[in-house]
């Protein structure tokens, strides 16, 4: 298969058919070059809330409730868009207000052949428990597709080990990210990099870039795509397989092969994934020893 992952700049929205020309842009030209899975970013919709009008765009619950409002149409533009060029979508991540009470940070895989699911956020960073309020929700998916069994891990959900334990059985897990500074960039990134080497699968890392003066929740962004892989037979000794350019808007491509993740999970140099049981009984054996 041939993985786009974006780097992704917002723009100001006069209009839905603007909107609907930038997605459909951005798909062509992937497509374009021969991809088959394209991933956006984390809170990429939420360029969205300028179509409300800057007294919303520039508020930050409002802008909350605005995206939201726009979802239903924008997963309906994604599912045409994955059939009409024949491709897999993890549509850009946005809050949804379910009925629950509160947002939840959900990302869309959309299928070429119409069908689609979400996978929400696990686990919320400080500005999103402590400033927007967003819900975490579940459960962690699966998503059993034609390329692969794919699972998405949003931002934060990427630096924590178990999650990605959950998806061991995933050969792609996407990483949509929305990080403020470089070193937000980079936590994710190692995040990203460190679940391809304990499960030996390819994860691909999509970011939102540029800064935002109308918006007080995605004002500034640091980023770039990057496909990582186990650094390992049959992939790159430093795991990255492709990576974009700093803060530079645009796609990054890369080239994976489901046989060389199966081919270094039976026979790699090393058998992180085969061997992660056999932590439990050393850590469960720890003991203090004064020195």
């Amino acid at each position: 298969m041939k993985i786009a992952t974006a780097a992704y700049n917002l723009n100001w929205l006069d209009s839905w058919a603007q909107y609907e020309d930038k997605v459909e842009a951005w798909v062509s030209e992937a497509v374009s070059h021969g991809s088959n899975l394209l991933v956006f970013p984390e809170y990429g919709a939420m360029e969205l809330s300028t179509l409300d009008g800057p007294k919303v765009a520039g508020n930050l619950e409002r802008s909350i409730h605005a995206v939201s409002d726009w979802m239903e149409d924008v997963q309906d533009i994604h599912s045409r868009l994955a059939m009409t060029y024949n491709a897999y979508i993890l549509g850009a991540s946005a809050p949804v207000i379910d009925g629950s009470g509160r947002p939840v940070n959900r990302a869309v895989l959309y299928a070429p052949d119409g069908r689609r699911d979400h996978q929400d956020k696990q686990i919320m960073t400080r500005f999103e428990r402590e400033v927007w309020d967003i819900a975490p929700s579940g459960p962690l998916k699966l998503f059993d597709t034609a390329l692969g069994k794919i699972g998405v891990l949003i931002c934060y959900d990427s630096e924590f080990p178990l999650l990605g334990r959950a998806l061991s059985e995933a050969d792609l897990i996407l990483v949509p990210s929305c990080t403020e500074a470089l070193s937000g960039y980079w936590r994710v990134r190692i995040g990203a990099m460190s679940r391809a080497l304990e499960n030996q699968c390819v994860t691909v890392m999509s970011s939102l870039v540029g800064g935002n003066e109308w918006s007080e929740a995605v004002d500034m962004n640091t980023g770039m795509g990057g496909v990582f892989g186990p650094p390992d037979i049959g992939f790159p000794p430093t795991g990255v397989l492709a990576e974009g350019t700093l803060n530079t808007s645009g796609w990054t491509y890369a080239e994976v092969d489901l046989s060389a993740i199966a081919n270094v999970r039976a026979d790699g140099r090393v058998l992180n994934r085969t061997h992660w049981a056999e932590q439990d009984a050393r850590v469960d054996s720890v003991t203090i020893s004064p020195l």
